[in-house]
């Protein structure tokens, strides 16, 4: 049956039929491929999700699982972490409504109302950030109702209702940024208060374990009996969410009529102002204010510095570069703490903070790799340029691997004043597990756009899949090595494998 054009069901089914298509793309990296294939594919990772989940609540069912302070701390902690990912990830994808979205011109010029545009493209950011919570968390839930009780089905009415509010205070914090700082720093900004808001509370959680109790574990603290203590009684409606997961009805109802209540006054008090924010916003592109002109004069300089000025210049003026790093950047600051809390006192502390080093060097590196070398926008322009092809290659590399060191250098630092040993070990790992990642992104290089950016894991499996056993076989050679042992180079010839079996499998070029 069709529908009215420019009606709410009529948007809301083009939104479906975008959001449907950029998941296929998603899921296929963008190639053709039965639906069959992706649908085995899918139910064995769903099945290893399932039992990986039954391994951690088998042993909690078994020892009973009842509404006391406990419980409620733990599950109300854990909501709060799996909450602070959401609002990340919808205060991101509202961000997008307004500035990523090509259609605006078109639909905004259009005799359709703006207002019911923006209710269906706020809806669609809940709906979106519902689905991704409860795919995260089904493997749980499905556990503890299989083995305690269908009650615990109930935890999918919480995420639901959760993922309307999120929606909700992402667009609030949208609004006010466009009012306070206008639409050319909102972009930048609302960005940085994602990568804070995500990153932020579960910094905090491991931060004070390891204040307070040594652990890097964020569990060590809500399971204390300090905490556990100092909380509100059983009465407080602090613990609504966890009772309402827990199968409560009533809570369950509050929790369902906050969220959504939350999320129809927020679209029935901004709607209005979606196309006078959206059509300032997307004039960013297009208008140019006049600049004066620079005092700065050029400096000549080698052919090499100036192409790794350029590579770091194109970096920094991407609209989306701060909001897929600066969340892996922040997530360096619990080992810096517990290297801060250790120094001089243990050495076991390496062990877990060498590792998590490697891994993110490895992580942030495969990302600036693939902006540098694959997410060049003027490609032709390179390509034509009167500079060699290696000249290019090797400056893009060099660009990327002068940023993670500079983001290293300063923890380098503070281990070295620990131990130079752990320093020069954590530094080796690092730029192998960087070096590395970058040589993958080489390897299977393309031609894309940087917008593909957040879709470059499913561009080529093959790259993805040898990207991150490099760097989880570096960051298991360096804690294996800090620990002295010499098992350390099992890890280490397990890495060499990988490279070398992704040079082989890599495309051909001339």
């Amino acid at each position: 049956m069709s529908t009215a054009p420019a009606s709410i069901a009529w948007f809301a089914r083009h939104e479906l039929n975008l959001a449907w298509r950029e998941w296929l793309a998603m899921m296929s990296g963008g190639r053709r491929t039965r639906g069959m294939v992706l649908l085995a594919v899918l139910a064995v990772v769903a099945a290893l999700l399932h039992l990986l989940a039954y391994g951690l609540v088998a042993p909690w069912v078994a020892d009973g699982i009842t509404p006391d302070k406990p419980t409620l701390v733990l599950l109300t902690g854990g909501g709060l972490l799996f909450w602070s990912v959401m609002l990340s990830q919808a205060l991101e994808s509202v961000t997008r409504v307004y500035y990523a979205r090509s259609d605006l011109d078109l639909i905004l010029s259009s005799p359709a109302s703006s207002r019911r545009l923006f209710a269906v493209r706020t809806g669609a950011v809940a709906l979106s950030t519902v689905l991704l919570s409860c795919l995260l968390a089904s493997p749980l839930i499905n556990m503890l109702a299989l083995l305690d009780g269908p009650h615990w089905l109930a935890a999918y009415g919480v995420l639901t209702s959760v993922g309307a509010l999120s929606a909700a205070i992402a667009v609030a914090i949208t609004i006010v940024l466009f009012r306070l700082v206008g639409p050319k720093r909102t972009r930048l900004i609302a960005q940085i208060v994602a990568a804070i808001v995500g990153a932020g509370f579960v910094i905090g959680i491991q931060a004070a374990a390891i204040l307070y109790y040594g652990s890097y574990s964020r569990f060590t603290l809500l399971q204390s009996a300090e905490i556990v203590a100092a909380t509100p009684d059983q009465q407080s409606l602090l613990w609504l969410p966890a009772r309402a997961a827990m199968g409560a009805p009533l809570a369950l109802l509050a929790v369902t009529i906050i969220g959504f209540g939350a999320l129809l006054l927020t679209v029935a008090v901004t709607a209005s102002s979606y196309g006078r924010h959206a059509i300032s916003a997307t004039g960013l592109s297009h208008v140019r204010t006049q600049r004066r002109p620079s005092s700065r004069r050029f400096r000549s300089a080698s052919q090499r510095h100036v192409l790794r000025l350029k590579e770091w210049r194109l970096l920094q003026r991407d609209p989306w570069l701060l909001s897929q790093t600066l969340m892996q950047i922040l997530y360096l600051l619990p080992p810096a703490l517990m290297l801060w809390i250790n120094y001089g006192n243990s050495a076991g502390a390496f062990v877990v903070v060498v590792p998590v080093l490697v891994m993110a060097s490895g992580q942030l590196a495969g990302g600036l790799a693939w902006l540098a070398i694959s997410g060049e926008d003027a490609h032709d322009l390179v390509v034509t340029a009167p500079v060699s092809p290696r000249s290019v290659l090797i400056a893009k590399i060099e660009a990327v691997l002068v940023i993670i060191a500079a983001v290293l250098a300063p923890l380098l630092v503070l281990i070295a004043l620990s131990s130079v040993q752990m320093a020069a070990i954590t530094a080796i790992c690092a730029a192998l597990s960087a070096g590395s990642a970058t040589a993958i992104q080489l390897w299977f290089r393309v031609v894309a756009r940087r917008s593909m950016f957040r879709r470059r894991q499913v561009a080529s499996r093959a790259a993805t899949l040898s990207e991150a056993f490099a760097s989880i076989m570096w960051a298991g050679t360096g804690a294996l090595w800090a620990a002295g042992s010499w098992l350390a180079l099992a890890p280490a010839l397990a890495a060499v494998l990988v490279l070398l079996l992704a040079r082989l499998i890599s495309p051909r070029r001339r």
